[in-house]
Formats: C-alpha cells, sequence, structure tokens
C-alpha cells in the first residue's frame, strides 16, 4: 500500500493522532505513559517542535504540534520509533505497538489551533477518566503542565489562553481555563459537536479559504487529484477532499472560459454548464454524481449523455474549452 502523503510547509499546524494496534491499551503498563512524554520533549527539542496540547490515553495519544520547519514525518518518526523500541525492549515484545503510521489533520492557526487543543484538553474528561473538577489532575496532559514554573519549554500556551478569553499565564489564568473546558464540556450535545465534531474527522480544521489555501499549494506542487486526495485517511475524508479539490478545479475552469457560476441558469442542459463539465471530466476523474449535483444537471447519466454529445458535435474545438482545459492542466 502506497504511503500516504503529507504536505509540510513551514509553519504547519497539525492534529496528530495514533492508536494502539488492535485498540490495545498500549499505554496502561506502568511508565509507558511517561516514557512517550519524555519521547514526546525529545522530538520537540530535536526537531524544534511548538506543542499546544497533549494528551497520552490509555490506548492513544493527541498532539497539537506547530512545525516552524517541514519536518512532520521526520519528528513522528522518530517520535514513535524511540518510544516503540524502548516499549518493546522494557516490556520483552516485539512488533508495532501502534495500528499504523498516524493521522495528522492540517490545522489553521489561531481560533481553530485553539479548538482542537481544548478538544485535547478535554479528552480525559469526555473518557470520563477524571471528574469536572479534577480535570488539571489528569497527568499526561500538557494541562497538567502548563500552570507549573517549571514546565517544559517547548509547551507554547499563548494560543489556547488567547483565544480562550485572553486569559493571563498565571495560577488565576488557568484555573479560569480549566474552568472554561468544562462549561465546553458542559455544553448542549448538539452544539458542542457544531463546534469540536470535525477535530479528528476530515483533513483539516479550518475555515474554507484555508483549506482551499492547502489545495492551491498541492496543485503548484504538482500533485493530482489522485496523490492530492490520499491526505484522507478514511474513505469518507478521501470523498471529502475529493470535493474541495474538484470545487477548487471548477472555480478555476469557470474563471478561465469567462463563466459566472452564480449565474448559471436553471436548464439542465445549459451551455455553459455542459462546457466545464466537459472540461472537468476530461481533465480530472471528477464524478458524474458531483457534477450534476454541483450544476444542476439532473442525473448523473445526463452529465454523460450531455458531454458527450458536447464533444461529439465539435464542443471541444471552442477557444472557451481549450482555454478551460489549460487552466486544469497548469
Amino acid at each position: 500500500m502506497a504511503r500516504k502523503f503529507r504536505l509540510e510547509y513551514p509553519g504547519a499546524c497539525y492534529h496528530v493522532i495514533n492508536r494502539g494496534n488492535y485498540r490495545r491499551d498500549v499505554f496502561a503498563p506502568r511508565g509507558a505513559a511517561e516514557a512517550f512524554e519524555r519521547c514526546l520533549g525529545e522530538t520537540a527539542g530535536r526537531f524544534d517542535w511548538r506543542v499546544h496540547a497533549f494528551v497520552i490515553m490509555r490506548n492513544h495519544f493527541h498532539l497539537a504540534v506547530e512545525t516552524p520547519e517541514p519536518n512532520l514525518s521526520l519528528g513522528m518518526k522518530f517520535l514513535q520509533g524511540t518510544w516503540a523500541n524502548r516499549f518493546n525492549r522494557l516490556h520483552g515484545e516485539k512488533g508495532r505497538p501502534f495500528q499504523g503510521r498516524y493521522k495528522a489533520l492540517h490545522v489553521e492557526p489561531g481560533e481553530a489551533l485553539a479548538r482542537v487543543a481544548h478538544y485535547i484538553h478535554g479528552n480525559p474528561l469526555r473518557a470520563k477518566v477524571v471528574s469536572a473538577g479534577r480535570l488539571g489532575e489528569f497527568r499526561w496532559s500538557s494541562l497538567w503542565w502548563f500552570p507549573r514554573k517549571d514546565r517544559p519549554a517547548y509547551l507554547e500556551a499563548a494560543t489556547v489562553l488567547r483565544e480562550a478569553g485572553r486569559l493571563a499565564d498565571t495560577a488565576a489564568g488557568w484555573r479560569s481555563y480549566r474552568e472554561y473546558l468544562v462549561t465546553l464540556a458542559e455544553e448542549d450535545p448538539k452544539e458542542r459537536e457544531r463546534k469540536f465534531g470535525s477535530m479528528s474527522r476530515g483533513w483539516a480544521v479550518g475555515t474554507k479559504e484555508f483549506r482551499q489555501g492547502l489545495i492551491e499549494d498541492l496543485r503548484q506542487r504538482g500533485a493530482d487529484l489522485a496523490e492530492a486526495a490520499r491526505l484522507g485517511e478514511s474513505a469518507g475524508e478521501r470523498a471529502a477532499l475529493r470535493e474541495e479539490l474538484w470545487e477548487d478545479r471548477l472555480q478555476a475552469a469557470a474563471q478561465a472560459a469567462g463563466v459566472r457560476l452564480d449565474r448559471l441558469g436553471p436548464k439542465k442542459s445549459c451551455a455553459e454548464k455542459v462546457l466545464l463539465a466537459a472540461a472537468l471530466k476530461t481533465a480530472t476523474a471528477v464524478s458524474n454524481g458531483w457534477l450534476c449535483e454541483r450544476l444542476g444537471m439532473g442525473t448523473p447519466a445526463s452529465v454523460s449523455q450531455f458531454v458527450r454529445r458536447f464533444l461529439q458535435t465539435g464542443g471541444a474545438n471552442r477557444k472557451e474549452f481549450k482555454t478551460a482545459l489549460l487552466s486544469l492542466k497548469t
């Protein structure tokens, strides 16, 4: 199986997750969580990572990591490999403690990164490992370290404090932050899902503009749709990314052909719709289902029929089509 594509660049932020193989409680044995925390510190020091949040649960971990250099893959290889070797040596075991490489969602700096950190810090509370009043006492979390004077230098407090209400980096400020996390956990389930439901799903956390910027970066690096879609970890996540990539390509083709997407007529076989559909079908792996829904072209079968007729009647020779097609190949 091909390795999943990682988009890395200076200053990138990620929500990194991995679980024990077969959901095994890899951090339950004595010393396992402590060793992982120590390896995280070594990794952050070696690769200059800034860790905005982390939590080590019984069978998985979460990290909110900022990478000043494009080195997430190298850092994670060191972190997981070093800890796995120590774990196996200590417990006399062999094989891979983790279920796979790891999952890394791109995160927009600022508010989105803070939401990921809040989500990570609230993990022990949601899992009912600790009560609301003792959230800060969960040992294997950056939340335990943040109020301390001897907290590790790699921990970055500014983002979570600022986005939680411009709190001070003091004992009182961190007390307010813990109260803020409890308030978030006690919100209406629908509101909580709206705010935090996507923290571990999909391929990116942030605004539409942020995701589109990542897609544009992929395109400039020469990544085609199939390669870029490998950013997703599951079938649903890959589908979501593919649709964002198709939307990006549709916007580019429309602009090149001089078509206003917000002014397309209601007719299913509208000339502009067919031209755009034909261009995307020629240059990308876009699905008929997505085109018919996005452009209002009836059914997937209708899209095939309209495009086939367009090409058979010389549509490929039209200047607008060639211009649109060229925009999809550059």
